[in-house]
């Protein structure tokens, strides 16, 4: 999972772009990348491994000049910490483009050998987002007999939705030419647009989210919707067209459970209050199966557990406490590469306060259950201050297949409840007992928030893919992403990149 942020302004964009990425920071934490286009086209770019406030300092933001820009923040999806992999991607030809992007393309080998074979194009590393970016440029390359225009970059855009398969939220930028932006056709990532007013004129920005528009003071417009384009001039003229005919919105459920801020909007819910719902939702079901029930207490697993934990105990009748103090300093542990990793970070991460555990039945709640690892780490903390049962909820339903759409949990068999039914999940993250929310229940309790929305992506709970996969694909997808396999990071890249036009 990653964040794409791009801005056409009326001054300087570059303090802009790395205080949005502060709040897209959440969505990686592996490398960060920021280029910008100056008033010549000529184009400025920053990306290392590291956290958005390590990988920018004072001479690196001088540098970045100019009013337009995009933005990128990253978590390795194959396996690899190389900063060779930090985004944005640059190519020269046509006009010069650059291009970050949010989601995972199922059919990159085929497009990286043609890409090669047909259309004469070098793939440098392993990301399928410079093969995005090579596919959008090529096609691009087409349409230009009028000039650089909206319908060249529509058509161009129109072009990728039929060669690309996959999930893809992509924000790019033609040196002093434009903003570019699009969502596949299932607008399985989100993508989220909106504008402020200044004295110099109107300034827009895209996001992954939301709360990024909102911090630095833009509007929200709306989501692009699925298989929708946006052409922002450098003037600030826009332009939206729908690329893909037949597109159809299955938005991704997991970023209402796990990734997304709770104060964004994404596709008109609100995060935090579908996160409510599914607090209510599972403290209806425990009733339900289980009305003698000896809880004593509540407690979140923080953060993404606390507004589902508090709307639980609140059906429940039962007292809610904070039991888990966090350190703010460690990242999050799911997105974390390699195992042992994640391991070890668990008890950096959290530490139990023993009062609100001694002695008392506790229900840990949490938005899911991937790996296992952080779950039985906590598990065992709460038994180890004292808690006479643990009991654990889980605002998700069993994760028990692959994700293929930009979510590092791609291998089978990695995952905890993978040919394992409840009891001995149960077992495996040594709780007394586990409560897991209802497909049907987690579907309503986002689908409230906006009722056209007819399907959702549920992939990794149901097995079943809305772009269909190969049957050798999800193999090839676990060894590629064999747990452990990243590499050691490597130096920093600064450049200064010439306009060819």
């Amino acid at each position: 999972m990653c964040g794409v942020i791009g801005v056409v302004g009326t001054a300087a964009i570059n303090q802009l772009l790395y205080d949005a990425m502060l709040v897209l920071q959440h969505r990686g934490q592996d490398a960060a990348g920021i280029v910008t286009s100056d008033a010549q086209g000529r184009l400025h770019l920053r990306k290392d491994n590291g956290l958005v406030r390590d990988v920018f300092q004072a001479q690196h933001m001088r540098g970045l000049v100019g009013n337009m820009g995009i933005g990128h923040v990253r978590y390795p999806t194959a396996g690899t910490a190389s900063s060779a992999e930090a985004q944005p991607f640059y190519v020269n030809s046509p006009f010069g483009i650059t291009l970050g992007h949010n989601g995972n393309l199922i059919n990159a080998r085929e497009l990286n050998q043609a890409l090669f074979a047909t259309d004469r194009r070098h793939i440098n590393t392993d990301s399928d987002s410079e093969i995005l970016l090579n596919v959008f440029a090529q096609e691009l390359l087409r349409f230009l007999d009028n000039g650089l225009t909206a319908d060249a970059v529509f058509n161009a855009i129109a072009r990728v939705h039929e060669r690309a398969e996959g999930a893809y939220a992509v924000v790019g930028m033609i040196a002093g030419r434009g903003l570019v932006a699009f969502r596949d056709p299932f607008g399985i990532r989100p993508l989220v647009y909106g504008r402020r007013e200044m004295s110099g004129g109107v300034e827009w920005m895209v996001a992954s989210e939301s709360a990024a528009l909102e911090s630095q003071g833009f509007e929200l417009e709306r989501d692009l919707g699925p298989g929708e384009g946006i052409f922002i001039t450098p003037d600030g003229e826009v332009a939206t067209r729908y690329c893909a005919p037949g597109a159809s919105l299955h938005p991704c459920i997991f970023e209402h459970v796990y990734f997304a801020r709770p104060d964004s909007v994404i596709d008109n819910i609100f995060v935090h209050r579908a996160r409510m719902r599914m607090g209510t939702r599972l403290g209806q079901k425990i009733r339900r199966i289980w009305p003698d029930h000896d809880i004593d207490v509540v407690v979140p697993i923080p953060d993404t557990g606390r507004t589902v934990a508090l709307e639980m105990a609140h059906e429940l009748g039962i007292k809610y406490r904070e039991g888990f103090i966090k350190n703010r300093y460690i990242g999050r542990t799911f997105i974390m590469p390699g195992q042992t990793r994640r391991r070890k970070s668990v008890r950096q991460k959290l530490n139990a306060i023993s009062l609100e555990f001694r002695d008392k039945n506790v229900m840990l709640v949490d938005d899911s259950i991937v790996r296992g690892t952080t779950s039985r780490e906590i598990v065992l903390m709460a038994r180890e201050a004292g808690a006479r049962k643990v009991y654990f909820a889980s605002a998700a339903p069993p994760v028990r297949f692959p994700n293929i759409y930009g979510i590092d949990m791609p291998a089978a068999n990695e995952l905890i409840a993978y040919g394992r039914d409840e009891e001995s999940v149960c077992a495996a993250i040594a709780a007394d007992r586990l409560i897991y929310q209802d497909l049907e229940d987690l579907i309503a309790a986002v689908q409230r928030g906006n009722r056209s929305i007819a399907n959702f992506d549920c992939s990794v709970f149901t097995g079943e893919y809305v772009t269909g996969v190969d049957p050798g694909y999800l193999d090839y997808v676990a060894s590629a992403r064999a747990d452990g396999s990243a590499s050691e990071p490597t130096s920093g890249e600064v450049l200064d990149l010439a306009n060819k036009k």
